[in-house]
């Protein structure tokens, strides 16, 4: 498993929207991400912040259902 990497909330987004993900509001310094799917949707709140601590970033991994190493360092 790779390090993950020091990301924005702005670069989270990008991450989210590549598969599938939109915005839906932006409620105070949160940003509100959804994807729909045909039997639920998900939905991912990032808040607004120049750095996301490591803790932050793997709970929005884990809510996205995306694979971790798309947030990791590039080798």
């Amino acid at each position: 498993m790779g390090k993950l990497r020091v990301l924005s909330a702005a670069e989270a987004c990008q991450i989210l929207a590549k598969h599938d993900f939109v915005q839906v509001r932006r409620k105070g310094s949160h940003i509100i991400m959804q994807r729909r799917l045909s039997y639920t949707t998900l939905t991912v709140p990032i808040p607004d912040y120049p750095e996301l601590r490591i803790g932050t970033l793997q709970s929005i991994i884990r809510q996205s259902g995306l694979a971790r190493y798309l947030f990791e360092l590039e080798q």
